[in-house]
Order: structure tokens, then sequence, then C-alpha cells
């Protein structure tokens, strides 16, 4: 048996926080989550806390960040070792979120992320303000996981900082995800997780090994929108790439991310 952990997760300290679409079926607390995870033999979580909530004031924009990193040390509180929290940080507010970095660090958190701009009122990656951010994040050697779409300005921030890890979320379908390889190409800190969609696509994980080896890929399942069990099998079950691969997708690569490592 491989140990596990997933790299991406949205843990919940509230009903309101959680962000499951079909929650109203299914009995979700944050001591039933972890009894549930740890069913599937995941060994311990990672990820921010996220809101869906939109604010147009700056001011409660901030307060909102602020909230969601008290809870997600909250939930380290709550959950022990079993959760590595990830924190956020936004660009029109880079002395608090400095301050965040450093406080993080501190505590010995070395996570940023998983970062979603379209839900915190911000939009670029290559925002100059967030990349003076990630100048801060890069000294305290921080991993950054990143909600990727289309659009998104991704190669400044990767190529500015090449002492800091990153970690991008969700393959997605087939241009995409050729476009997350074109980048793992000229970028050697860009990580890619295996969250959302993509997994499911047969050959794509064989590919990204095939194409970089599997140092660089991330198990992830962005818990609890989706379903963990779905990504566990989609990589315990691949017979295209070795055991070898698997452990280092499961566990190894997440480890030495966390330790600050690229």
């Amino acid at each position: 048996m491989f140990e596990i952990i997933d790299f991406h997760t949205h843990p919940f300290l509230t009903d309101g926080q959680n962000i499951c679409n079909h929650k109203a079926v299914i009995p979700m607390t944050t001591a039933s989550s972890k009894e549930y995870l740890q069913g599937l033999a995941i060994h311990k979580i990672c990820g921010s806390v996220v809101s869906t909530d939109c604010y147009t004031e700056p001011g409660d924009m901030w307060k909102k960040i602020q909230r969601n990193n008290a809870s997600a040390y909250a939930l380290q509180e709550r959950y022990g070792d079993f959760y590595i929290p990830g924190i956020h940080v936004h660009p029109l507010f880079v002395k608090e979120s400095c301050e965040e970095i450093e406080k993080a660090a501190k505590a010995g958190v070395r996570l940023i992320g998983e970062l979603v701009p379209y839900l915190d009122g911000w939009k670029e990656y290559d925002d100059p303000a967030f990349l003076e951010i990630l100048d801060v994040a890069e000294a305290y050697h921080m991993g950054v996981s990143f909600h990727t779409s289309d659009g998104d300005k991704k190669d400044n921030m990767v190529k500015s900082h090449p002492d800091l890890t990153f970690v991008a979320a969700h393959p997605g379908e087939y241009s995409a995800f050729m476009r997350h390889l074109e980048r793992m190409k000229h970028s050697e800190n860009y990580h890619l997780d295996l969250s959302g969609t993509g997994l499911f696509r047969h050959g794509l994980l064989k590919r990204a090994v095939d194409t970089f080896g599997a140092e660089r890929i991330v198990f992830g399942s962005d818990f609890p929108i989706c379903n963990p069990a779905m990504f566990i099998g989609g990589v315990m079950l691949e017979t295209l790439i070795t055991d070898r691969d698997k452990e280092k997708i499961f566990s190894l690569n997440a480890k030495r991310i966390l330790q600050g490592g690229i």
C-alpha cells in the first residue's frame, strides 16, 4: 500500500465553507470528512479554505482572506498532523500578504494556495503586485498551488521566480494539458497536480510520466468538490506506469515540495 498525500483539498471548519455540490445528501462534518479520507488510505491532506462569497469593497475582501486563513490554522489544530494548511494572499494587499507568509513560515507552513483568483476579486498571475508577494514567498521557500484555466497569464509568474515551486491545479482537457507540458519543458520549477478534469482521459498520466518522469506530478483530488476515490484509482490501478512512479506521485513529490525543495 502506498502512502498518500492529497496535495489539493479544501477542508472546511463550518458548513458554509463546505463547497461540495451534493453535501445535502452526504453527512459531512470536519470529523466525518477526516474519517472518510482516512478510510481511503489518505495519510495527509493539504490545501486552503475557500469561500464562494464575493465582495466588492477591498476591506471586506481582505477580511475574507483573513477568515479563510484563520480557519485553516484552526483546522490544523483540530486535525493535527493530518492537515497542512495552505494560505491565501492577495495582490491588492501586498504588505498584509507578505505578513501572512512570514506568519506561516514561523508556524512551519510552506504552502500557499490553492489560490483561486476569481473567488477573491483578482485576475492575472502576472500582476506586478502579486509578483512582489512571490518575492517574499520565494525567500521563505514556499510552494505555490494555483488554479489554472484558459487565459491565465502564468508564464511570467513562473519564469520570474525560478527558485519557487509552482504546482498547477487541474491537467484539463487535451489542449490545456499540452500547454502544461510545454510550460514544464521551459520551467523546471513547474509541477502539475492531478485534481479536477483530466486524469480520466486514458493515457494522460503515462504521457506526463514519459515526458518528464514522475518527479513533477503531484497527487490531488480537489475534495470536497471531487471524489478522491476516483483519483486514487486513476493512479493506483494504472498499469502503464511503475510502482516507483506511483510512490513519487502519491507522496514523495509532495514531501519534497512541503520541505521547501523544487
